[in-house]
């Protein structure tokens, strides 16, 4: 009977496996660019931070036998990628589109210089608690092994959510997002708030990268990122700013990328691979519903621009 239970249930259970490993990266990227853009700035570059921080965590972690060395450094680093982009970006006359995508490029390209000599070591993995040991099916010991930085992206974005609403530093944050001379006429130094909430965005997107290489794959190559730093920003606008709506669209992103291992691990041999593709079918379809020439999007910051 149990056997049956679980191929009844394999495919689900697979997608919610797969949802919470695929997840994880899209939680940190995603409430890292809502602080990011809650300071009325965009960062394209996160994807060339989630990179390089992927390789930097790798790397730390194979010459000291230490995965949580590996997320601390990457951290250290996504934040330095941060403040370049956040320093840049505050000169008058400077697109924040172009400079991200510079600095996307620019991670991407250091990372694969770089991370060369880290491609054959095998670095410590990052711990994960095993939730399924009430079971003897390892199916379901498998789909309840979770990283513990799930639980650390579900805990930062419920601490954000209250954060913006409730503190000196949320309300600081949204004064400056939505009106640059309203944040002047208080004391506010805008362009401070808004190199510091790229700092913190950098970090928390680079320990999205930290997860890929330490955990899930858990290897460290140049194609480790397949663009989730770039589908972040569609997630962010599809949740509103929200910290909370980021996490549940983190775990949409992340269902929709397992439903290919899914499939196949069910003993689907044919046309699963299509199902692959369902992520960035998923951000092209919400980059379409949530486009409108004649309607701003509710929630988004006062003084984010697309074209400044």
């Amino acid at each position: 009977m149990e056997e049956t239970g679980i191929g009844i249930w394999g495919v689900p259970l697979a997608i919610f496996a797969g949802a919470i490993r695929v997840s994880t990266p899209f939680i940190f990227v995603s409430l890292g660019e809502t602080i990011t853009e809650r300071s009325g700035r965009i960062n394209l570059g996160l994807e060339g931070t989630l990179v390089f921080g992927a390789m930097t965590a790798y790397a730390v972690a194979v010459m000291t036998g230490s995965p949580t060395l590996g997320v601390l450094a990457a951290m250290v680093a996504g934040a330095i990628f941060g403040v370049i982009h956040g320093w840049i970006c505050k000169f008058p006359k400077v697109n924040d589109i172009a400079i991200g995508i510079a600095m996307m490029q620019f991670g991407l390209g250091m990372a694969f210089f770089l991370g060369k000599s880290f491609i054959q070591p095998v670095a410590p993995k990052l711990p994960s608690i095993a939730l399924g040991g009430w079971s003897s099916t390892p199916q379901i010991q498998a789909a309840l092994n979770i990283n513990v930085l799930f639980f650390i992206g579900a805990a930062l974005a419920l601490f954000l959510f209250w954060a913006f609403k409730n503190t000196r530093i949320g309300l600081i944050l949204r004064v400056v997002g939505d009106s640059t001379d309203a944040a002047r006429a208080m004391g506010i130094h805008p362009d401070r708030v808004r190199l510091l909430a790229a700092a913190a965005g950098g970090s928390l997107a680079a320990i999205g990268g930290a997860y890929l290489s330490l955990y899930y794959p858990g290897s460290w190559n140049e194609g480790i990122s397949s663009g989730q730093g770039l589908m972040a920003v569609a997630l962010v606008i599809f949740a509103r700013w929200n910290p909370i709506g980021c996490f549940l669209a983190a775990l949409l992103f992340g269902g929709a990328g397992a439903l290919g291992p899914a499939l196949q691990s069910v003993g689907v041999t044919q046309g699963y691979y299509l199902f692959y593709a369902a992520p960035y079918v998923l951000t092209l379809v919400i980059l379409i519903a949530t486009s409108s020439p004649t309607r701003s999007l509710a929630g988004a910051p006062g003084a984010l621009s697309l074209t400044k």
